[in-house]
């Protein structure tokens, strides 16, 4: 939540440099009166008053010098109803600069304050953000999806979101938005991505491997982007669709590979995941292109200094990466399983748990004597190199 809250914060610095804060708002005894008289001029005013009042509430934000007391302002705001007129600036019917003007409203609102996102969704702001999302002016557009990705770092917001049609115009804002556009798009879907049960299955289309890859190919390996990033190309490994846009994304299986070598625990582990169910689907098809790109030596080192998830993987995926393909190994409840079934069928099911006993111990003598033989064959063969070490000496 609180790198959400920092991304969104960079756009409102942003729109800071814009915003004339060397303008003064009426000369009012206190604070409270203030925000009394932005609020009215809110629900009462003309266009271009409940323009300057939304313009006023940025102001009123960006003027607090502290964390706290730019809490005390926001809370002070919405106790006196400025989010539900903000909101229904949003819609179409109202000019651009007055939409925008909400727009930016609302991000200060929201910022580092959980109570005002969700009172912006109820208050109905979802479908006006999607419609922002399609407009044409990427100023516009962007600071939508910034507004998007505040909202949706709340649990309680991702359902109305995620069901919305936003997700599919985020995956636009990937292709053709400017860095912030995209990094704000990304955070949001990793975001709309961990929702509860009660949130909706995110389906997000395959076409957004390749900026993601992109993304990852661009930014620092052990970033927190680069973990959300390698996440929802985790997600996409396990779709077919995904695996094909991966491997077929110029560097994408090389950008998985170098964030295994250079990344975060938790990014590694990610992408060590995602190649894990590439290899997985299809060892014929992936292993060769994952090998190309010199996976070994950080396959080897997360194997023995990974988190256990992360070692995990790269155990298996260095199982399949062998030459030969793994066996087939069962587990002890298995192979108990397998045992008793061929006695019960050798001898009767009266007889299978005596018969499948006397198999277990036969195995047993078995193993053992490989053991001893193998140690026998370890011993001698030490002895043989410490004697031919001893008559070179002499």
């Amino acid at each position: 939540m609180e790198d959400e809250d920092e991304e969104a914060e960079a756009i409102l610095r942003k729109d800071e440099e814009k915003l004339d804060l060397k303008d003064t708002l009426p000369s009012l005894c206190s604070r409270n009166m203030m925000v009394d008289y932005v609020a009215r001029r809110l629900m009462n005013g003309d266009i271009m008053a409940k323009i300057d009042a939304a313009k006023d509430i940025r102001r009123l934000v960006r003027r607090c010098s502290t964390p706290n007391s730019k809490t005390a302002v926001r809370c002070r705001l919405a106790a006196a109803g400025v989010v539900e007129p903000l909101v229904s600036m949003l819609q179409c019917s109202f000019p651009i600069a007055a939409r925008e003007a909400a727009l930016l409203a609302l991000l200060n609102l929201a910022a580092r304050h959980q109570r005002n996102k969700i009172r912006t969704v109820r208050a109905g702001a979802v479908p006006s953000l999607v419609d922002l999302l399609k407009y044409q002016d990427g100023n516009v557009r962007e600071l939508a999806a910034a507004a998007v990705l505040s909202l949706s770092s709340d649990e309680s917001n991702k359902a109305a979101i995620a069901s919305s049609g936003a997700v599919f115009l985020l995956v636009q804002v990937l292709y053709s938005g400017s860095v912030q556009g995209r990094v704000d798009a990304v955070t949001a879907l990793y975001n709309l991505s961990l929702g509860g049960e009660e949130v909706p299955k995110l389906e997000i289309d395959a076409t957004a491997v390749l900026p993601l890859v992109d993304l990852l190919k661009e930014c620092k390996k052990y970033s927190k982007f680069a973990e959300k990033t390698t996440f929802l190309l985790k997600i996409f490994s396990g779709s077919e669709e995904g695996r094909i846009a991966i491997s077929n994304a110029d560097g994408g299986i090389l950008a998985l590979v170098e964030t295994i070598e250079d990344g975060s625990s938790v990014s590694m582990s990610h992408a060590v995941g995602a190649l894990l169910s590439l290899c997985q689907s299809s060892r014929e098809k992936y292993r060769d292109l994952i090998l190309k790109e010199g996976a070994i030596p950080g396959l080897l080192c997360l194997s023995a200094e990974g988190t256990p998830t992360a070692q995990s993987r790269a155990r298996a995926l260095l199982d399949l990466l062998r030459n030969a393909p793994p066996k087939k190994r069962f587990s002890s409840s298995e192979l108990e399983r397998i045992v008793y079934d061929f006695a019960t069928r050798v001898d009767g099911a009266e007889r299978a748990p005596e018969t499948a006993k006397w198999f277990f111990k036969g195995m047993a003598e078995k193993s053992m004597g490989l053991i001893v033989n193998q140690a026998q064959q370890h011993k001698a063969a030490s002895l043989e190199l410490v004697h031919g070490a001893s008559e070179n000496a002499v």
